[in-house]
C-alpha cells in the first residue's frame, strides 16, 4: 500500500485532529455540556471522519483500481474492495 505511506503524515494528523474531536465529546458529556455543543461536535467529528475515509477512498481508486499498470485479476480485486469499503459505509 504505497498509496498509503505517501500519505501517512496527512492521514496520521487527521486521525489525531479525530481522536481529539472524540476526547472533546467524551468531555462534553462527562461535564453534561449543552446538547446543542454536543451535537455540534459529533457533527463535526462525522465530517471529519467522511473526510478521512474520502481520502482513502480516492487514492485505493487511483492505486488499485485505475493504475494503468494493474492486469485484469488486480484491478477487479481492487475494485471489490472498493465497494465492500462502501456497502460497509451505507449501512
Amino acid at each position: 500500500m504505497s498509496h498509503v505511506l505517501a500519505e501517512k503524515d496527512d492521514l496520521l494528523k487527521r486521525v489525531r485532529r479525530i481522536a481529539g474531536q472524540v476526547q472533546a465529546i467524551e468531555r462534553c458529556l462527562d461535564t453534561d455540556a449543552d446538547c446543542a455543543r454536543t451535537l455540534h461536535l459529533v457533527a463535526a467529528t462525522r465530517g471529519a471522519i467522511n473526510g478521512l475515509l474520502d481520502q482513502i477512498i480516492e487514492a485505493h481508486a487511483r492505486e488499485h483500481v485505475a493504475h494503468p499498470g494493474l492486469s485484469d485479476s488486480e484491478r477487479a480485486q481492487g475494485l471489490e474492495e472498493l465497494l465492500e469499503a462502501i456497502r460497509r459505509y451505507s449501512k
